[in-house]
């Protein structure tokens, strides 16, 4: 087990490394200037060269990137332009709101995605089963912010039964995680409901029933835990969607998390502050991965081999 999750963290490494200097790269090389914002358009040209030698805007683009890595290596993620706050500072302030979102909407997706596969796959051609599906196309098709602003408005500014924007208690993350989990409970469904189907028709299901075992015990002792692989893999991909999906989410809700953290960096062109938010996330959607891999192996230790 050891090897395999070593060999799994070697890869991510190069992967991590990749995407930092993409991101590095492509901000630098996107329009505008952090200066004008930073200065006003009417700063002295002497003030400017002076500002972007100290904030090291001046040398080339993979000399920059490599005094960044090596600063990120000793988590130091510098210095935001605008706000002078150390980077490192406001990431561990905002990482807990977009944490807590995501996990709210993962556990919501994945408590409700996999029952209601598991329903249709069990009544197969029946009412549940088209009444089951019709819902997941529907969840499958509606986009997130979207579905937001609708929650929104009936919840929150018609009925008023929650706050619509904002962060506090419980009543705060209701709305946000109904948002960025509902979509993906039909596609969770979907995946759930193939999968049980897939085991329901091998033999040793049709030995279980032959035992004379109890319908419920045959489903959940032996269909659902062998259907869980497939499953699995989806977890893994959607602990990624859910805090990069936060990004949207937390925009629409105004939450101040890492999304929101995010969106304030681009209009304000604060590169630090920008650079630091994606290095983490991509460490979150990156561990998430793994986790799953791990997960496959605890399910199916044939997988290691």
């Amino acid at each position: 087990m050891f090897g395999y999750v070593f060999k799994r963290v070697l890869f991510a490494i190069p992967v991590l490394l990749l995407m930092s200097f993409l991101v590095f790269s492509a901000l630098h090389l996107a329009g505008g200037d952090p200066l004008t914002l930073l200065l006003g358009p009417g700063a002295p040209k002497e003030v400017r060269e002076a500002t972007r030698a100290r904030l090291g805007l001046d040398k080339p683009i993979p000399i920059q990137f490599g005094i960044y890595l090596s600063n990120v290596l000793r988590g130091d993620f510098g210095q935001s332009i605008i706000s002078k706050c150390e980077v490192s500072e406001l990431i561990r302030e905002k990482l807990p709101i977009t944490l807590e979102l995501g996990a709210a909407a993962f556990f919501l997706s994945y408590f409700l995605g996999i029952p209601l596969g598991v329903v249709a796959a069990v009544n197969r051609k029946k009412f549940l089963d088209w009444f089951s599906m019709i819902l997941a196309l529907i969840g499958v098709s509606m986009a997130g912010f979207w579905l937001g602003l609708v929650l929104m408005y009936i919840f929150g500014a018609i009925l008023k039964w929650l706050p619509p924007t904002g962060h506090g208690g419980i009543t705060y993350l209701i709305l946000p995680a109904l948002a960025l989990g509902l979509p993906r409970v039909g596609q969770i469904a979907r995946i759930s409901r193939s999968s049980v189907l897939e085991v329901l028709h091998q033999d040793y299901i049709r030995t279980a029933r032959a035992k004379g075992l109890q319908e419920r015990v045959v489903l959940i002792k032996h269909a659902l835990r062998n259907a869980l692989i497939p499953i699995i893999s989806l977890m893994g991909l959607d602990l990624g969607y859910v805090i990069g999906g936060s990004v949207v989410t937390e925009s629409v809700f105004a939450r101040p998390g890492i999304g929101f953290l995010m969106l304030k960096s681009i209009y304000s062109r604060d590169f630090p502050v920008l650079q630091g938010c994606m290095f983490v996330l991509a460490t979150a959607i990156i561990l998430s991965n793994i986790l799953a891999d791990v997960a496959y192996v605890i399910v199916d230790p044939r997988i290691r081999h």
